[in-house]
């Protein structure tokens, strides 16, 4: 799997080496993308401060022992209030940093709950032609792109 890095120089300044030569592996975050009728559920941050405004897609960190489908289910339960069903990953690795990653998966509502914003402060359905329309987070950049082909695709339009 190929990793794009979303900002920095993949430099670890603490030791001046590069991040991932003889250190453990870097935490992993998970991201859902809610496709919904050729739409994708897109949040806005509501902290911290420095992020705040800045669009995402809902997930989290993977706590220690759970997979990674797993703590997807969680994060959108507690984010969002919605049970889902994780599909297959979107887009390549991210690298945030020198201490985490990013894997992003195609998620599907199950019954008939809505999301709600409980830990965002707004959320929208973005069309392919509207995701640009939003000042994503830079982790988010690429996996905006991998979605294009995806929801024009399943945009029922």
């Amino acid at each position: 799997m190929q990793t794009e890095w979303a900002s920095g120089n993949g430099r670890d300044e603490s030791t001046g080496g590069f991040a991932g030569h003889g250190r453990r592996e870097p935490k992993v975050v998970v991201g859902a993308a809610i496709i919904v009728a050729g739409r994708v559920l897109a949040c806005a941050r509501s902290s911290p401060p420095e992020t705040a405004g800045r669009w995402e897609f809902p997930g989290g960190k993977v706590e220690p022992g759970e997979t990674e489908a797993a703590a997807l289910v969680r994060e959108c339960a507690e984010e969002l209030g919605v049970r889902v069903e994780v599909g297959d990953r979107i887009g390549r690795d991210v690298r945030m940093g020198h201490r985490s990653v990013l894997k992003v998966f195609a998620v599907r509502l199950v019954g008939e709950d809505q999301p709600q914003p409980l830990e965002h402060s707004e959320l929208r359905w973005l069309r392919p032609e509207e995701l640009d329309s939003v000042p994503w987070l830079p982790a988010d950049v690429p996996i905006v792109a991998a979605l294009r082909p995806i929801l024009a695709a399943a945009d029922p339009s």
